[in-house]
């Protein structure tokens, strides 16, 4: 239930000599500090701006939940957390002043088929594979476990049948202990490096180099791979209009602090314009 802020245009840092302030409402420097660590950034300045503009975004809508004559009525999560009053003013604030539609199902259904990729279901691979292990640091050998993994593809070449005798013999991974094989992969069950290799691997054979990861290199033999289906609209129908609605609302609400913004005098740092909310 909190306000952050990022902008498209980066102004300059706020000096000691200008504070940040929201119609005549100062935020501290020791607030903005604070704040800081919610928004993780390559440095600090960038850290700084962000976390002065959501604490000026939030100052913004609390003044115009006042001047709204509105109520806090926190709510309370099902850990038992409570929200702040000033949290509730915030949720309050957006929920009186912007109502955006719900999109239709032709809508959805237009996304839908001009989006089918993404509404896929994974393949699926089953994997065996023969690691050869060097930090990634350690490079003279990083370099002979590379050599390794050749010489055993060019053995593997002439006598496929000796894979599993090769894992027990050489691979560092516990699967040497069922041959080498890794059952059926999907997405994030293994190395992004290696799981990118996948698709462009033959089915049945070794691949023809080693697969570089993290943890060494990698000799491959994909057994078999199970092609991804089309979801159906159905079955998917909910989450597009999820995402549909959500970029409604976040359009509609960078759109409403744009105006707040205007009508205001800030001090310190930029919002018109550039502030892109994410209030939950």
């Amino acid at each position: 239930m909190d306000v952050t802020a990022a902008a498209a245009i980066k102004p300059a840092i706020p000096t000691r000599n200008e504070p940040v302030t929201v119609n005549g409402v100062e935020i501290s420097r020791a607030a903005i500090a604070q704040e800081t660590q919610n928004h993780p950034a390559g440095k600090p300045s960038e850290a700084w701006m962000a976390a002065g503009r959501a604490l000026a975004v939030r100052e913004l809508l609390l003044q115009e939940a006042r001047r709204l004559g509105l109520q806090p009525s926190p709510l309370t999560d099902d850990e038992g957390r409570r929200e702040t009053d000033d949290e509730a003013l915030v949720r309050a604030v957006i929920a009186r002043e912007i109502s955006t539609p719900a999109p239709d199902e032709d809508t959805c259904r237009r996304y839908y088929t001009r989006n089918l990729r993404r509404f896929r279901s994974a393949d699926l691979f089953e994997v065996s594979h023969i690691l050869l292990a060097a930090a990634p640091a350690d490079q003279p050998a990083r370099s002979q476990a590379r050599q390794q993994a050749q010489a055993l593809i060019e053995i593997l070449d002439n006598a496929p049948a000796q894979f599993a005798a090769q894992a027990k013999l050489h691979s560092a991974c516990p699967s040497r202990e069922v041959g080498g094989n890794l059952g059926q992969i999907g997405p994030g069950q293994t190395t992004a490096e290696f799981e990118r290799a996948l698709p462009a691997m033959p089915i049945g054979a070794v691949h023809c180099s080693p697969v570089e990861s993290r943890y060494g290199f990698h000799v491959v033999r994909v057994n078999r791979r199970q092609e991804g289906r089309q979801l159906p609209f159905e079955l998917v129908h909910r989450r597009i209009a999820d995402y549909l609605g959500e970029h409604v609302r976040r359009t509609a609400i960078r759109q409403y602090l744009s105006l707040l913004a205007g009508r205001a005098v800030i001090t310190g740092i930029d919002l018109a314009g550039s502030a892109t909310p994410l209030v939950q």
